[in-house]
């Protein structure tokens, strides 16, 4: 209950003097190898994203189908530009309680991800589809 607490207070900016947004070292550093799991809006779970060498990313909305995509930093944000969407969508992200939180920046509103878990584990992803 605290955890969903904090993580209310963080996306209403109420928390923000206890978070530290991310550069790309830490960024890369924190997330390489590994594969988060992210919740939206007290649903869980929303996403994962599984994160690669060289800054390379796999994305799925735990469907069984996977994007591939990069990411990379630009003014204190980090961007991903996936295989099937071009533009970049940069995220502010930060730690809150040792999780991470990440803010969606740009004048569209969409949820803030938080991170439920993770895990060295790879992402589950089905092979291609076979035209009927």
């Amino acid at each position: 209950m605290r955890r969903i607490s904090l993580v209310l207070m963080a996306t209403c900016g109420l928390a923000a003097p206890a978070l530290g947004q991310m550069g790309a070292a830490e960024f890369d550093a924190l997330t390489r190898g590994q594969t988060f799991y992210y919740g939206a809006d007290g649903a869980a779970p929303y996403g994962a994203e599984e994160y690669l060498d060289n800054r390379r990313v796999r994305w799925s909305f735990l469907d069984g189908e996977c994007i591939d995509g990069s990411w990379y930093e630009e003014a204190g944000r980090i961007c991903f530009v996936y295989e099937n969407r071009p533009e970049p969508q940069c995220w502010i992200f930060e730690r809150l309680d040792g999780r991470l939180v990440a803010r969606f920046d740009a004048e569209t509103t969409l949820t803030d991800l938080y991170e439920l878990r993770r895990s060295r584990e790879p992402l589950w992803c089905q092979g291609p589809e076979i035209g009927v």
